[in-house]
């Protein structure tokens, strides 16, 4: 089958398109035969090595999270699909090698999910990792609930535009940070009010929004943002990161509490994400489809860090 593959741990110029094995699917397991996959920063982070302590791997690796696509069949004891359902998925496996920028990938059923019946392939594709990033943040981690106030950072991008939804159909009041031209786009996915950081310091913002802070702080940028999210948050407060662990001393310093996200697969939140999705509560974040032969351009976008939406790589 055909797939983006490396070899090495190194820059975009390392990915190339290759003929490589097609999988079988092992008991309990679905073949998914993969349409598009979108691409997420973690793709060119563990291509550059950056998490190559946190998961074992074997080269060559084949790069990607997301897909949607087809069941192409389906080991032993899997009952809950059949060749031919439309599908979408979180491919994350224990090891990293056999990922998504492929015709076809295997995954377990229990991580698999039907597509939203209003979603094309390429849509449904930008949900998996993003969807379930915002879903276990907000509610496993963060216990977001209706009447609670919550700050999103970087309310443009993949994760943040499904937040924001996510949150507002809580019944949260949602702010969120993003650029001035990015202002119109976070405000119809929901937001309440958009903060410009380039032109004002979010915690003041935030605090003339919400005088006593607010319940939730979800951080998708970390570093000095991570650092500076505490000044916004009310006593008590939680602030969510899926960047990097937060230091116990800095929320016990403002009097709140901190977790951290490494998103997991799990095909029934998918359901439930897709349930929203079809009753038009939710929608797919802005993207754009290239072809899988442009996935290390793709990449390359990703890196910047100021992709608006998804980049979706088209399969087949």
């Amino acid at each position: 089958m055909r797939a983006v593959v490396f070899d090495a741990f190194g820059g975009a110029e390392k990915l190339r398109l290759a003929e490589v094995h097609k999988p079988s699917p092992a008991a309990g397991e679905v073949l998914i035969e993969v349409h598009c996959a979108s691409v997420n920063p973690v793709d060119w982070k563990i291509r550059e090595g950056m998490l190559a302590e946190l998961f074992p791997y074997d080269f060559p690796i084949v790069p990607g999270w997301d897909a949607a696509g087809v069941v192409a069949g389906a080991g032993k004891g899997v009952t809950a699909f059949r060749a031919g359902d439309k599908v979408f998925a979180y491919c994350r496996k224990p090891k990293i090698q056999h990922g998504t920028y492929a015709e076809y990938v295997t995954m377990g059923a229990d991580a698999v999910a039907p597509m939203p019946r209003n979603l094309d392939f390429a849509e449904a594709s930008t949900i998996p990792l993003t969807g379930l990033t915002a879903w276990q943040s907000l509610f496993d981690a963060g216990k977001l609930s209706a009447g609670q106030k919550v700050l999103i950072h970087a309310g443009a991008g993949g994760v943040g535009s499904l937040a924001i939804q996510f949150a507002k159909n809580a019944g949260a009041t949602v702010y969120t940070t993003a650029r001035g031209r990015n202002h119109a786009y976070v405000k119809g996915m929901g937001a309440d009010a958009a903060i410009d950081y380039t032109r004002e310091k979010f915690v003041d913002a935030v605090r003339t929004l919400a005088p006593e802070g607010v319940d939730l702080v979800f951080d998708t940028i970390g570093g000095h943002v991570q650092r500076e999210s505490y000044k916004a948050l009310r006593a008590g407060g939680m602030l969510v990161s899926i960047v990097n662990l937060p230091e116990s001393g800095d929320a016990e310093r403002y009097g709140a509490r901190a977790n951290f996200v490494f998103v997991s697969p799990n095909g029934g939140q998918l359901r439930e994400i897709a349930a929203l999705i079809e009753a038009g509560k939710v929608r797919p974040a802005e993207y754009e489809v290239i072809p899988l032969d442009r996935a290390a351009e793709a990449q390359e976008r990703s890196r910047t860090g100021h992709v608006r939406g998804k980049i979706v790589l088209n399969i087949r």
